[in-house]
């Protein structure tokens, strides 16, 4: 291309956008981070909800590994608006000792969850929750069987061979979200400025809820307490 038109196409192109649109622009201008602590309170005594979804049934009396009740907690942000494409992953939610882990899990709309079967005998994993209704059917050790999520809301997964099995998949409708480390503290990236209610989950107690403002360019800090702590 000769060096008059090139010049004349660089014109059109700054009149219409063209050039505008080339130019890299920042992901995190208009946005900020959250940081914060899961504080888990007073004793909640008791095992995992019980469910009378079918009826009891286990094939073995294997003790799982202990797992901290703070691996148990989802923090987010509740109603949050996403523009854009709302990204989704792969997700694994394994089978062993007769247990599903990680328990509690939290994943995108549109999101996949496999569930790798890691013990010596058959599994059956099923929902029968409105935000995820799905039965995988029986499968072996060393088979994986998997289910995508396209509602938001909580999903309750169980298995059929084994009544004490189950676990929770919280699906949301943005990536604003994340799970304590075994310390309790947390952080949320890349949300944009705004006014918000932050939500710490569990099982056991629900949502407890807090107002969050978030400012471009800046950290809010919070702290979340939730009346619950590890079973002796």
């Amino acid at each position: 291309m000769s060096q008059p038109l090139r010049a004349i196409l660089f014109a059109v192109l700054a009149i219409t956008g063209g050039v505008a649109a080339t130019t890299p622009v920042s992901q995190t201008a208009d946005t900020g981070v959250i940081t914060g602590r899961v504080k888990l309170t007073t004793r909640v005594r008791g095992e995992r909800l019980p469910s009378a979804v079918y009826p009891s049934r286990s094939v073995n009396r294997n003790i799982p590994p202990r797992i901290p009740e703070i691996q148990n907690v989802i923090v987010y942000l509740k109603g949050a608006a996403f523009q854009g494409t709302l990204p989704v992953g792969a997700h694994e939610i394994r089978q062993e000792h007769e247990t599903f882990v990680p328990h509690v899990l939290a994943v995108t709309r549109g999101s996949t969850v496999n569930f790798p079967n890691g013990d010596p005998f058959f599994h059956n994993v099923f929902s029968l929750s409105r935000a995820g209704t799905f039965d995988l059917g029986r499968f072996p050790q060393g088979k994986t069987r998997s289910s995508a999520f396209n509602k938001p809301g909580l999903v309750k997964v169980y298995c059929r061979i084994h009544s004490q099995m189950s676990a929770t998949i919280l699906v949301l409708d943005h990536p604003y979200f994340t799970s304590p480390g075994d310390d309790g503290t947390f952080i949320i990236r890349n949300v944009p400025a705004g006014q918000y209610t932050i939500v710490g989950w569990h099982e056991r107690v629900g949502e407890r809820a807090a107002p969050i403002r978030v400012e471009p360019g800046k950290t809010a800090d919070i702290e979340l307490t939730l009346p619950v702590e590890d079973p002796l």
